[in-house]
């Protein structure tokens, strides 16, 4: 597999896949360029290389969200509003077609110059994209020399555009960009030899979607702290109540599982041992702090408690690899926001007073350390949510397997 700098790429066109699948608000500006902004040094490289380059990318979910009479909605899904971003972060004019591979896309790719960038429209605009379709990821490869994948956020999909299209691409014609480099890198330095003690924070919402992590977690983590909703789950396991907190009744068998399973390998669980409880989901409700396992019937779980905050980062405090994936609470709100802060903060000192290596997982772990303002304080932010779970349960993603095979 070639290396990007190995690309003999001067005065060719090519073909970047990128993930611009951002944030947009009402009157389609981007509200968050954190994908944006961790792809523009691939491709400001492959200008100051002489390359032409042309970027492809997805945006939302166009074939499942269609208009009322079954068709695109072409006006929400377009890609046309990341142009402006898209142009302050590489300080160069980007040129867009509302094409992907039709006439117009091929008409702006041949006028395209050395020096020059092209974003073509939304792949997902053809249904092929999603189903690896080979005619859609054939007509894409015949429009450049070169093909690079820096779009690590789509990298666990095997679409067209992140996939298929490198097998049209010999190997001295193919690379990771800087991102996905960076990224794999990044996932490396926790599996493979990590300084330890390595500590796992696993939040969110949901047992049953942190399992296979959770479970790979216990072959190399020596400690894993478990907070969000999801801890209701092990509380509700343990004969805890748990009142109208978010919880997965039927996985309460898996959670104890975990816990049995730690214990025979020699992994500390870290639960929350207090909880900030609200009448209900709202920042403005009633709130009180309990102890876990002792939630009213008329409560729900909205944070992890003081007592709680001080143990998780009394744990970081001590760790020299830290990796970490989903919140403490729902953070969103500011009153309940005070345990994935706290974390956040302990992993910021603990990277900066203690030389530990953190990795922050993609996702809400990511909205969460721009949230704090810390995300500048930490070792790597990953840009992709779904990506990093996989590669960090083991498995390998289609878009890094096509390159490199």
């Amino acid at each position: 597999m070639a290396s990007l700098k190995d690309l003999d790429v001067s005065g060719k066109k090519v073909l970047v896949r990128v993930d611009f699948n951002v944030p947009l608000d009402e009157d389609k500006n981007v509200t968050d360029d954190t994908r944006i902004a961790r792809a523009a040094p691939t491709i400001s490289y492959l200008l100051e290389q002489g390359a032409a380059v042309i970027l492809m990318s997805h945006l939302g979910r166009p074939q499942k969200e269609k208009l009322d009479d079954g068709t695109i909605n072409y006006d929400k899904f377009s890609l046309a509003p990341v142009v402006t971003t898209l142009e302050d972060h590489v300080g160069c004019q980007v040129t867009f077609v509302n094409d992907t591979i039709g006439d117009k896309a091929k008409e702006a790719v041949a006028a395209l110059e050395p020096g020059q960038i092209l974003l073509l429209e939304n792949t997902r605009f053809y249904s092929g994209e999603e189903k690896g379709d080979e005619d859609l990821a054939k007509s894409l490869s015949e429009l450049a020399d070169v093909y690079v994948n820096d779009a690590f956020g789509a990298a666990h999909r095997s679409h067209a555009s992140t996939a298929t299209v490198a097998k049209f691409f010999g190997q001295d014609a193919k690379a990771f960009g800087f991102l996905m480099e960076a990224e794999v890198e990044g996932a490396q330095k926790l599996l493979v030899d990590p300084a330890r003690p390595v500590t796992a924070i696993v939040g969110g919402a949901k047992v049953s979607d942190k399992i296979l992590l959770l479970e790979k977690l216990l072959d190399f983590a020596d400690n894993i702290i478990i907070g969000g909703a999801m801890a209701y789950t092990f509380s509700l396991a343990q004969g805890g109540k748990v009142g109208m907190s978010l919880v997965e009744k039927d996985k309460t068998d898996n959670a104890l599982d975990l816990l049995k399973k730690a214990e025979a390998n020699g992994t500390k669980i870290y639960l929350p041992v207090d909880t900030n409880v609200g009448k209900e989901f709202s920042n403005e409700t009633p709130s009180k702090i309990v102890k876990a396992g002792e939630i009213g019937d008329e409560w729900e779980g909205l944070d992890i408690g003081p007592e709680s905050m001080q143990n998780f980062s009394e744990v970081i405090a001590d760790s020299k690899s830290i990796l970490w994936n989903g919140p403490m609470g729902v953070f969103e709100m500011s009153n309940f926001a005070k345990g994935t802060n706290a974390v956040a903060n302990a992993v910021a000192k603990a990277t900066q007073e203690n030389d530990a290596y953190s990795l922050i997982g993609g996702g809400d772990s990511v909205s969460a350390i721009n949230q704090a303002g810390l995300a500048d304080q930490v070792s790597f932010v990953s840009t992709g949510g779904g990506a990093m779970l996989e590669l960090l349960e083991g498995k390998e993603l289609p878009g890094i397997a096509a390159i490199k095979n």
